[in-house]
């Protein structure tokens, strides 16, 4: 059964075990200002709360077209700060909060919207999605984790190659780079979307979780600091009740085996 629930920024919508959140200000091409971030926080936390995964998808004809510079510019300078640093804070949430969350992305995918995209653990482009980081041309810096995020994904001279001209990047260009995790005809990235979302929203909870909050701290950690977190959290997962029931229905035969793969 599908629930729907309207906000003026984030629209919330929940249909069995995914949420879907959409961001709503097509007449600003979903820029972001403070009240948009609140209001992203407040629909995360509900999805996290009453959902198993979540998708991010927008109105209109473009994603993000990041944020909105009229009220950055008016903006004194320790508030700017304040503001990227809850930026951080709520992007935070979606990165390593309890469930994992897929992005729907299509037209513009820029600058804090390309922020928002890398805080998600897939990414799906239709071919109407174009990537960009105009902050240099623009006179800024990126401020709500895409130094950190972004440069993981792609690498940090890609990105301030991004930075440094202005260009945009294709989707599929952006999937050989490691920024995008699948490419779908236009259109369709939310369908695709909300289909891999409903695939996790069946794995492990536990699982869910170690995966998206242990694998990024493991990447930052020493090769024998991260093997024996590993260690430790393989352990745990592999402990819950959950997950002896799914090794006993696997070993009983009573669940599908891992099949060659086809179009991804």
């Amino acid at each position: 059964m599908t629930e729907n629930h309207s906000d003026d920024l984030v629209r919330y919508e929940q249909d069995g075990d995914v949420a879907i959140l959409t961001l709503n200000r097509p007449e600003k091409r979903n820029a972001i200002s403070d009240r948009f971030v609140e209001a992203i926080a407040l629909a995360v936390a509900r999805a996290t709360e009453n959902a198993k995964a979540a998708v991010f998808a927008s109105e209109g004809t473009h994603f993000c077209a990041g944020l909105d510079l009229a009220e950055h510019s008016e903006k004194p300078l320790f508030d700017a700060v304040k503001g990227s640093r809850r930026w951080h804070a709520v992007f935070d949430l979606i990165e390593r909060g309890n469930i994992p969350f897929v992005s729907a992305l299509k037209g513009a995918v820029v600058g804090g919207g390309f922020e928002l995209a890398a805080a998600t653990h897939v990414r799906v482009a239709d071919t109407t999605a174009f990537f960009a980081l105009p902050e240099g041309t623009r006179g800024i810096f990126v401020g709500g984790g895409g130094s950190v995020r972004i440069a993981r994904l792609i690498g940090a001279a890609r990105m301030g190659d991004m930075m440094l001209t202005g260009r945009s990047v294709s989707p599929d260009r952006m999937e050989s780079w490691g920024g995008v995790s699948y490419v779908v005809p236009e259109g369709e990235a939310l369908t695709r979307a909300s289909e891999i979302a409903a695939r996790m929203a069946e794995n492990s909870p536990v699982s869910n979780y170690a995966v998206i909050n242990a694998l990024p701290r493991i990447r930052d950690m020493s090769a024998e600091d991260g093997l024996f977190t590993e260690s430790l959290m393989a352990s745990i997962a592999s402990d819950t009740p959950e997950a002896k029931d799914r090794l006993r229905a696997f070993l009983e035969k009573r669940v599908a085996k891992v099949q060659a793969p086809g179009d991804g």
